[in-house]
């Protein structure tokens, strides 16, 4: 019965094989049996789970106060000033809301408001929110739906893949070459007589399958989408606040000489309590102002998500998970190549931080997705109590973004089971072995959502 509350259209991991999950510690989940899982999975936990400072810090503000966000509080000023101290002096007006969604809905509205235009640049393959203005936009999600056409306001540039797109590794320049595909966008809708009012993208590609553009990218992108009289938003709600290790904000990986116009924040900024925000500039956000549309947000910023939000900047400063995540990062990443040169199925693996992609092929030179492969290797680590997911457009990369508190000893446990999986995978296909429809190699292609 509870199951059928949830369905069809409320999807859950393991879909054949769901977990209950009843608590959970730093970067441990639990079920219902007791039985312990480590997450690979859950950037929404980004501190932990159940970090005491974040726990202690949200018990504290709600025996004091908890109200709608059109009362003055302290919390709501000190979070704005120390959530804008992470990004350049430009971005520097707060809008809270309280999810992903949210921020990237409120962000379009902006975009559009301020330049008077109304179309939207997107990725192919992206993915940035679940309500209609953001499905509108994500390919990723209306191309699932054969009665969902592209709207006529969106413009789809290809994702800038390295690996599978159409500049690969090889190309002198594959930033310029991506960056040009949007300017032909541009050039074609204005021909047509629609203008740009924003370029949307993550700033490093969830589930486009972990895709990091190439250097220089985003910068000429930005410089023709300002040309147009558009502005660029970086999606930072998978891949903000330290995620990526060298930097508090992934977009700053491109250099200090890209500066998005808006950025938009969800998932970890809260460890799992609802909360988002949009930050842009004081010219977007005075031009926003003056259109006398009064805007609100009920929950938004409230003293309690303020006050969460705070533990959770302070526990990321206090115990240099930035720097966790550089060096946890780079080890799995060593730990991973050193499996890719042993398994034939690894055919790309790419990240930074713990925001790590592994692509599964079936073939090295064609590299085509191996995405049953990918599932059984899932459901296979489920098994042995280790939680990751796969995405990507083909459902064949493996997906690493756990809790940044992930350690040394967690990521050689994940690679030594992924080690194992992939060498029973290699002895089953030996001649002579078992390739059946029933083999553990050849299992069914199991429906598979995030």
């Amino acid at each position: 019965m509870g199951l059928f509350l949830f369905r069809p259209s409320c999807k859950v991991f393991f879909a054949k094989e769901p977990l209950k999950i009843i608590r959970g510690k730093g970067q441990y989940m639990y079920d219902e049996n007791g039985e312990r899982f480590l997450d690979c999975i859950n950037n929404v936990a980004h501190v932990g789970h159940s970090h005491p400072d974040v726990v202690k810090a949200a018990t504290k503000q709600m025996e004091l106060l908890n109200t709608n966000s059109r009362f003055l509080h302290d919390n709501l000023v000190h979070y704005a000033r120390r959530l804008t101290a992470t990004l350049p002096s430009k971005l520097s007006v707060c809008y809270f809301v309280n999810s992903g969604s949210e921020a990237n809905d409120l962000a379009l509205r902006l975009a559009r408001e301020y330049t008077g235009h109304q179309d939207i640049l997107t990725l192919d393959h992206a993915y940035h929110g679940h309500v209609t203005s953001l499905i509108d936009i994500s390919p990723y999600k209306f191309r699932e739906q054969s009665a969902r056409a592209q709207k006529e306001f969106v413009h789809i540039a290809p994702s800038p893949d390295t690996y599978r797109g159409k500049y690969r590794e090889d190309h002198p320049d594959p930033g310029t070459a991506y960056a040009e595909e949007v300017n032909v966008l541009i050039q074609d809708a204005q021909r047509k007589g629609h203008e740009i009012a924003a370029f949307i993208a993550e700033s490093m590609q969830s589930c486009g399958g972990q895709i990091i553009p190439p250097p220089g990218y985003f910068q000429k992108v930005a410089q023709y989408v300002h040309n147009a009289g558009g502005v660029f938003i970086a999606d930072e709600v998978q891949v903000g606040f330290g995620r990526v290790g060298k930097s508090f904000w992934a977009f700053q990986l491109q250099g200090e000489d890209f500066l998005p116009d808006i950025v938009t924040m969800g998932k970890p900024i809260g460890n799992g309590h609802p909360m988002s925000c949009v930050v842009t500039t004081r010219e977007i956000a005075e031009a926003f102002q003056a259109l006398g549309v009064e805007y609100f947000n009920t929950f938004g910023g409230n003293p309690v998500s303020c006050a969460i939000g705070l533990a959770v900047l302070d526990v990321i400063e206090k115990e240099d998970l930035c720097g966790n995540a550089t060096k946890v990062g780079n080890y799995l990443i060593s730990l991973l190549k050193k499996q890719q040169a042993k398994h034939p199925l690894i055919g790309d693996i790419r990240g930074m931080g713990l925001f790590i992609g592994v692509d599964l092929v079936k073939d090295l030179k064609k590299r085509t997705p191996a995405t049953a492969e990918a599932q059984h290797i899932i459901y296979r680590l489920k098994e042995r109590n280790v939680l990751l997911s796969a995405d990507g457009p083909n459902r064949n990369v493996l997906k690493f973004k756990p809790p940044m508190c992930f350690t040394i000893e967690d990521a050689t446990f994940v690679v030594d089971k992924i080690d194992e999986i992939l060498t029973g995978i290699l002895l089953l296909l030996k001649p002579g072995s078992d390739t059946s429809p029933t083999s553990l190699c050849w299992i069914k292609l199991l429906h598979w959502s995030y």
